[in-house]
């Protein structure tokens, strides 16, 4: 890598009003009850880590479809004006169209994507962090509102971003 590039791992991750489950112990025959929304309503990030740095860029949307992938990229492209900026994700088919060309094309060779294999999850350090994230904000979690758990996702990636190392520690980074 050339001085002043970036690289990130990138990947998309559900966000839904329903709480998440984890595997939880009770008594025989004792269920444990966890109160979920009538209707369930469900959001998307799209979201990258930075592998020096633990510092993550993440949207929000009410969908994951391409636009919202290119988004993700020029959001990257902005936040580093200059240098080269690294992406490796799966090859997911949001990840394959002309507007992805187009960012690509506009990026004038600042942007490099990389593609791990098909149905890979542990090569994506990213899923780390989506883990943590459901085990800090929605494991049995039934906030009051869709924007409720949003403001929750919010505060979760502030709190990493605004650590030193941030995410690092979680997505299994060292300093170098």
């Amino acid at each position: 890598m050339t001085p002043g590039s970036v690289f990130y791992y990138a990947d998309e991750f559900n966000i839904s009003w329903h709480p998440t489950l984890p595997a939880m112990w009770s008594p025989t025959g004792q269920q444990v009850m966890i109160s979920t929304p009538m209707q369930p309503t469900r959001r998307y990030g799209l979201g990258a880590v930075n592998w020096y740095t633990g510092e993550t860029v993440v949207l929000t949307r009410h969908h994951k479809r391409r636009r919202e992938v290119a988004e993700l990229l020029e959001a990257l492209l902005t936040k580093h004006p200059s240098g080269t900026v690294y992406v490796a994700w799966d090859n997911a088919s949001t990840h394959q169209d002309d507007e992805i060309e187009a960012v690509l094309r506009g990026a004038a060779g600042r942007l490099v994507l990389l593609s791990l294999p098909t149905y890979s999850p542990w090569l994506n350090p990213i899923e780390m962090l989506w883990r943590q994230f459901r085990r800090e904000v929605t494991h049995c979690e039934l906030f009051a509102s869709i924007d409720a758990l949003l403001d929750a996702a919010r505060d979760f990636f502030g709190r990493y971003n605004s650590t030193p190392g941030g995410g690092r520690s979680v997505i299994g980074a060292h300093s170098t």
